[in-house]
């Protein structure tokens, strides 16, 4: 009994050291936080969007209805927006004119969140919009749903996030068109 009491740290200690070694998702977790690097798999599924995550419902607005990984295959451009937001509405003149330019080489994807349907009508007849506007029918994945609008995503073909925009930009500038060219080819 007097042998434990004296060693009670070094066997504390023991015990620890061993649990590390001997439980794989433990061992796993430290290494990865002292190393502070993520795996490989991990840094694929944060940047990977999957069809279980892009299984979404979209009632066209101004085009056909579809799901969203009916669009897989091509590079998409999926922004979320509202009438209700002046960034977004901002923004919408640029997202029209890379629509034009860009239509036959990628799919685009606007959906139109915490909004009415006839007001996003109105929007985009008052303003002579014509890039395909959706509404979601089904729950986002949290993987998607954004934080913040405008938020845009770029999709490859793969799925895989190759832009993320939490905020409005001009989607015409000649570095973003120069970034579309380069991902398209």
């Amino acid at each position: 009994m007097n042998f434990i009491k004296k060693n009670i740290i070094y066997i504390i200690i023991i015990v620890i050291v061993s649990a590390f070694a001997l439980i794989k998702p433990l061992r796993d977790f430290v290494s990865e936080q002292i190393a502070m690097s993520p795996t490989v798999a991990k840094i694929n599924d944060e940047t990977t969007l999957s069809d279980e995550v892009l299984n979404i419902d979209l009632k066209g607005i101004n085009t056909s209805s579809t799901n969203l990984k009916n669009l897989r295959g091509k590079i998409l451009f999926l922004n979320f927006w509202g009438t209700w937001c002046p960034p977004c509405r901002t923004e919408w003149p640029t997202i029209e004119k890379l629509y034009q330019l860009k239509k036959d080489k990628m799919e685009f994807a606007l959906i139109a969140m915490q909004d009415q349907e006839e007001d996003v009508k109105k929007f985009l007849k008052e303003n002579n919009y014509t890039a395909p506007v959706y509404i979601a029918e089904s729950p986002l994945d949290p993987k998607v749903l954004p934080v913040a609008f405008p938020t845009t995503y770029l999709i490859g073909k793969d799925g895989r996030i190759l832009k993320k925009e939490d905020s409005s930009i001009d989607w015409s500038k000649n570095s973003v068109l120069e970034f579309i060219d380069n991902v398209t080819k």
